[in-house]
């Protein structure tokens, strides 16, 4: 049977649409890759955002969010960052290290921000964050509850957390909780929390981020995928 006349020239021209849609997607997409220290806290936490952002109909299809935890401390962290972007061929992007200073050497901790700095001048489009905490990710969590300047052991800042999940009927804080960052956005206070965490970063300008004790810069990266969750949820960080 005769293919009928501009069939063909219709499916070509619905082709091309495609990948010129496609093309402008991927032109135009907000690419996160963010590389966790840990296995469980850090990427339940940023998992959080990740469901809401996905599941907002505005940017469901502009933004892309891949947690990779990494069980590897300070500069193994960047380095695990370095080879995933070699391996994937990844040319556009944020990529994001989240990781506590615990006991490491001070040379260590401050060296992945002085390595971010180094590759950031390699590619414009590609930049390397760091979204440290000092000691631990506990530390920013606290802030949704307190403004704490206290340079204690981490054990003190989970101590603190435990007796507030407790006065708030919510049990007791662990390492491991899938649901904590519904738990900060429901019990806790996400906007003093930022607003808490720049003014110890404000007030500690010019020291290096062992230096700055406690302190920690996980809001940067909480305000940067904030700006994607759905409206009613946004005003919560806003």
């Amino acid at each position: 049977m005769p293919k009928k006349a501009g069939i063909g020239k219709k499916s070509s021209k619905l082709d091309w649409k495609k990948k010129r849609r496609q093309e402008h997607m991927e032109q135009n997409l907000y690419r996160y890759y963010i590389f966790c220290e840990g296995q469980q806290t850090e990427p339940a936490y940023f998992a959080g955002f990740k469901k809401l952002i996905e599941e907002n109909p505005v940017y469901k299809d502009m933004v892309l969010i891949e947690i990779e935890p990494c069980q590897a401390e300070t500069m193994r962290v960047i380095g695990m960052a370095e080879d995933y972007v070699k391996k994937n061929k990844i040319k556009k992007g944020q990529i994001w290290c989240v990781y506590d200073k615990d006991s490491f050497p001070a040379e260590h901790f401050n060296g992945v921000v002085e390595r971010a700095e180094k590759l950031n001048k390699e590619n414009p489009d590609l930049q390397y964050h760091t979204a440290w905490s000092n000691e631990c990710i506990e530390f920013w969590f606290l802030l949704h509850f307190a403004y704490y300047t206290a340079n204690n052991h981490r054990a003190e800042y989970i101590t603190f957390l435990n007796d507030k999940f407790k006065e708030l009927g919510i049990g007791k804080y662990q390492k491991n909780m899938q649901d904590i960052f519904e738990i900060l956005l429901k019990h806790g206070n996400p906007k003093l929390a930022l607003r808490y965490a720049k003014r110890i970063i404000k007030d500690g300008a010019g020291k290096t981020p062992t230096e700055i004790a406690p302190g920690t810069k996980v809001y940067e990266l909480v305000e940067e995928l904030a700006k994607y969750l759905p409206e009613e949820v946004f005003k919560a960080f806003d």
